[in-house]
């Protein structure tokens, strides 16, 4: 299999501006010693990028892509108008995460993380930006992994985690144009768990890790590493580890959580607690957070048996550590799965039901505000793997997939419409939006 290395000339894009999509501001083997570099100047950013800007069309402003898996390769759509942008073949089942640089997308494929260049950037220059788009392109395996798990962007650093080796690698997040360029990765951290597992990281700029802790038979915990890799906090009361989410809270202080499969933990500053599911299993596997709240939109299981489809969400508020079940369709008959589940630029609680309704929760009581009619109406698949609708919000707009007619929506969730839709022409699986 081969990919593209390097950009191709660009073709113009649409980019009217248009109101309801701006942009809105955007034990263990010891870690090498590094140190985080300086960024530069946006006078030498905008130099070292010269070349890189001849070869693409000026914008007027920021255009927002949206990226989209579908079986054996992505699809990259201009996020304003749904337009295809462009298809890239890569055979197999891939996974898609953003790298936080509102540009780039990591490929989970074979041998490791491949490198979707979505084709759309800012540059900062001074006191004024230029925007840019190119046709986006597919760059073969930047980081090699035996089993590519979880990426997250995070305080400017965006960290990696192999399943198969336990590996973890930090990157700085703006030096992904430069690290695609030259096909190399610039790591300035890198540990390694005690025992390999379906693992998470998570860094920050101030040098801590969240790390979780677990083996081959199980995932017990996380802890939280300083600079030196000691630690700083940690807790083995949490079976089944699994999703993350790092944000500031109201207060301005710090949190990281991680689910359990009897509720969570919660880390700030020194310290870790658990928040106690109120049933005996109550697993919390992915949670949302967003920044300056301190209520955490996590998802809710209480059949260990059970599918993958769910009728219950939880609010998670950080600061009181307490955590309330909500039933997320109230008088419906309608489930949901994680990837039904967002947050809206005001910390709105966003849920995609079975019944093709999407439900914008207040995330404070957890009341439906509105229930909006997107698709039809669909069923919960045996396998996790089989393509289903998908959420994610971009730029003050939900964007709802729908495998079953190969149609992207985009749903003005706080005036209660869909705006509009498109067939692209694929059975989308996951969908990861980039700011530009």
């Amino acid at each position: 299999m081969s990919f593209s290395r390097s950009a191709r000339r660009a073709t113009t894009a649409g980019v009217a501006a248009l109101s309801l999509l701006a942009l809105t501001a955007c034990a263990s083997t010891e870690a090498g010693e590094s140190s985080l570099s300086a960024s530069p100047s946006a006078s030498d950013d905008h130099d070292d990028h010269a070349h890189e800007a001849a070869q693409a069309t000026e914008a007027t402003a920021a255009t927002p892509r949206i990226v989209l898996t579908y079986d054996g390769g992505l699809v990259v759509l201009d996020a304003n108008s749904l337009e295809t942008e462009a298809t890239l073949e890569l055979p197999g089942f891939n996974r898609i995460s953003s790298v936080g640089d509102g540009r780039h997308v990591a490929v989970s494929t074979t041998g490791g993380w491949a490198i979707v260049d979505a084709g759309t950037w800012t540059q900062a220059h001074g006191d004024h930006a230029h925007h840019f788009t190119s046709e986006p392109a597919l760059h073969e395996v930047i980081l090699e992994a035996e089993e590519p798990g979880h990426v997250v962007p995070h305080d400017g650093l965006t960290a990696f985690f192999d399943d198969g080796t336990g590996q973890i690698t930090v990157v700085e997040t703006s030096e992904w144009a430069d690290m695609v360029e030259h096909e190399h990765l610039h790591p300035i951290r890198e540990y390694t768990t005690a025992e390999a597992h379906h693992g998470v990281a998570v860094a920050t700029e101030s040098g801590e890790l969240l790390v979780t802790i677990g083996d081959a038979d199980g995932r017990t915990g996380a802890m939280l590493l300083d600079e030196d890799d000691a630690v700083i906090a940690s807790s083995e009361e949490c079976p089944g580890v699994h999703g993350e989410t790092a944000f500031t809270g109201a207060s301005g202080e710090a949190y990281f959580v991680t689910g359990c499969e009897d509720g969570a933990l919660v880390f700030h500053g020194e310290h870790v607690h658990k928040v106690a599911a109120p049933d005996a299993f109550g697993r919390i596997g992915n949670a949302f957070a967003v920044e300056g709240s301190d209520v955490v939109l996590t998802d809710y299981k209480t059949d260990p048996e059970g599918g993958i489809g769910l009728t219950q969400v939880t609010l998670l508020d950080v600061a009181s550590e307490s955590l309330t079940v909500i039933d997320a369709f109230p008088g419906a008959d309608a489930q949901y799965t994680w990837r039904g589940l967002a947050r809206g630029a005001d910390g709105e609680a966003l849920v995609l039901g079975t019944d093709g309704a999407l439900r914008v929760l207040d995330p404070a009581t957890g009341d439906v505000v509105r229930a909006i009619d997107v698709i039809d109406g669909w069923e919960i698949p045996e396998e996790w793997q089989t393509a289903h609708p998908a959420l994610t919000v971009l730029a003050g707009m939900a964007y709802v997939t729908e495998p079953a007619t190969g149609e992207v929506h985009i749903v003005d969730y706080a005036g209660g419409e869909v705006w509009k839709s498109v067939e692209v022409g694929v059975e989308m699986n996951e969908m990861v939006g980039v700011t530009g």
